[in-house]
């Protein structure tokens, strides 16, 4: 740009030289103001962290006071401490301890083989039955009367037993069957076998055919027995516990046990009471079996074996106080074995109950036999078999300086052994006094 003007050139420049003034005096400005802003903060920060650090050595120096006086306290407790603190470890230890037990204990599957049959037969056999090995296939078994039906002898997995065919109702065949012959105190016992697709079998406590005369016949004292139930005259049914309805579906053997002592009746499935009348309506008079349901058409034989009716008992205290001993013939074996049958452990718990509750009491247990086979055979099986009653008692509890055992084979009979019932009398374990 180009003027002629002096005048107006110079107000030009001058202006010019105020606007490079500015552009210098300016910046310079904004830097002081700025280095004074950042003055003022730097102070403002190094007063804080002055404050915050001298804050901070406050509180620890507190800090460390209130430490040392929770030293003392901690000090002047620790015992209280350690005591409190022990006992709360105990009694957690304790209650992990309870816990496990009673872990332990639902988990654990009760011992349940027979140790709560409390069933006792009868010390003296009043009727007797196996059957007879002697008797002969085929034929009628000849202890008992025939009321109905057919019975035969036949042989099941190598034993004698009486086989029930369409239907068959029978009684003991007995010289004084008319009369009243169950005590006050007695015990029936029998085995019978529920074929597959059978029903069940009714045993009645009259004779059916000779005592039809009396009132009781009127009220038949009916008990219908299956593997999983009874049916008594009074009362409802009783389920067994353990079993339910497809239980011996395809067939199988159970063990009824009767006693009856002045008017308290108990009737037991295998070792499983399921029958316990403390005032029983009825005069029990005999005994009839009917498996009303067995039929040789329809292939379902029922079969009935180790029948037995006994009298008793005097307590076994009792019969120790006067007698010196407790003669037994409810432990039962295998043939020509010293293996225990399961419903002998009624009265091997009796005993060993007895000898818990009397610890004076010591026994010598010894074997008898009857006089089938040899003397050196029954002398021999004697032993074992009181060994054996021994050895049950000792796995039990008892201890083994209050026991010994021993064995007499035939040498001791106490009723004669031609007959059934006298047999069955000679067969027993004695617990003598030592």
């Amino acid at each position: 740009m180009k003027t002629s003007n002096p005048k107006t050139r110079s107000k030009f420049l001058f202006k010019i030289l105020i606007v490079l003034s500015m552009l210098i005096v300016i910046p310079q400005y904004s830097n002081a103001q700025l280095l004074k802003r950042l003055k003022k903060k730097a102070e403002d920060k190094v007063e804080r962290e002055a404050e915050k650090r001298a804050e901070k050595r406050i509180n620890k120096k507190i800090d460390k006071e209130f430490d040392k006086a929770e030293d003392a306290i901690d000090g002047k407790d620790k015992k209280k401490t350690d005591s409190i603190s022990e006992k709360t470890k105990s009694k957690k230890t304790e209650t992990n301890q309870n816990t496990k037990t009673s872990e332990e204990a639902k988990n654990q599957k009760p011992n349940v083989i027979w140790s709560k049959f409390d069933f006792v037969p009868g010390e003296t056999v009043i009727f007797e039955d196996g059957p007879n090995l002697d008797e002969e296939n085929g034929e009628f078994p000849s202890r008992w009367d025939l009321i109905n039906g057919q019975v035969e002898i036949a042989q099941v997995d190598g034993e004698t037993v009486m086989m029930f065919l369409d239907g068959g109702e029978i009684v003991p065949y007995l010289k004084y069957s008319a009369k009243d012959y169950l005590p006050e105190i007695f015990t029936i016992e029998f085995d019978f076998y529920k074929p597959l697709g059978g029903n069940r079998l009714t045993f009645y406590l009259t004779d059916q055919k000779n005592q039809r005369g009396k009132k009781v016949y009127n009220n038949p004292q009916e008990f219908e027995v299956t593997p999983v139930r009874i049916d008594p005259p009074e009362g409802s049914a009783v389920m067994h516990s353990g079993r339910d309805y497809d239980y011996c579906e395809n067939g199988c053997w159970t063990h009824v046990s009767i006693a009856y002592t002045k008017g308290k009746l108990k009737v037991y499935l295998d070792d499983t009471r399921l029958v316990n009348i403390p005032h029983y309506s009825f005069n029990p008079t005999g005994f009839t079996i009917y498996p009303y349901f067995a039929s040789a058409k329809d292939n379902v034989p029922f079969y009935v074996k180790n029948v037995r009716i006994a009298k008793g008992g005097v307590k076994y205290y009792d019969r120790v106080l006067s007698e010196g001993k407790i003669i037994v013939n409810g432990i039962k074996f295998d043939v020509n074995k010293a293996t225990l049958k399961a419903e002998s452990m009624g009265p091997i718990n009796n005993i060993y109950e007895l000898m818990l509750k009397q610890p004076e009491l010591n026994f010598s247990i010894e074997g008898h036999t009857d006089s089938d086979g040899t003397d050196d055979t029954n002398m021999s099986l004697s032993k074992e078999r009181a060994k054996t009653v021994m050895e049950q008692l000792i796995t039990m509890g008892i201890s083994s300086d209050r026991l010994k055992f021993t064995g007499f084979g035939e040498s001791k009979p106490i009723d004669n052994n031609s007959t059934p019932e006298g047999k069955a009398n000679n067969r027993r374990v004695e617990f003598v006094k030592f």
